[in-house]
């Protein structure tokens, strides 16, 4: 018999950083999750991905204290800084302030937006690549990027 799902809890988590201080700690502890089991287990699974990545992350909690995992690719915002060259880490850039008013903040090229794409495809939900590249050109948009070529 399959076990009882008491609930998911979905984090946002920098690759290879778990620890149980806040947001994980008082997130998996009020389910009764052995917290240090699951930073661990994150931990190695994101040992050869860039350091401080952020990975969504959603924990399903079952009855009897137990738990799994599953990872999803980093978000698109994440990707589009990344390819305009705007600064990641502990103080990331922003977008524009006014998008689609003055300058823009940056710019990606339509083949950095294929390539996204195609790596967020599993995650997005749209049928082909090129639904997805339009997803994430409205994104890089709203964002205040510049779409080239």
């Amino acid at each position: 018999m399959a076990k009882k799902i008491t609930g998911y809890v979905k984090l946002q988590v920098p690759a290879g950083a778990a620890n149980p201080a806040p947001p994980i700690g008082p997130a998996l502890g009020q389910r009764g999750l052995n917290i240090m089991e699951f930073c661990k287990a994150f931990n190695a699974k994101t040992a050869q991905m860039e350091k401080g990545t952020p990975i969504p992350v959603i924990i399903t909690a079952y009855q009897d204290r137990s738990f799994t995992f599953e990872m999803k690719q980093p978000p698109v915002t994440f990707f589009l800084k990344k390819a305009a060259g705007l600064k990641i880490g502990k103080k990331p850039a922003s977008g524009s302030k006014t998008p689609g008013r003055g300058a823009s903040a940056g710019k990606v090229t339509a083949a950095q937006i294929r390539e996204i794409a195609e790596k967020k495809m599993p995650d997005l939900n749209c049928g082909t690549v090129e639904a997805a590249e339009q997803m994430i050109r409205g994104s890089a948009r709203a964002m205040g990027l510049e779409v080239v070529g």
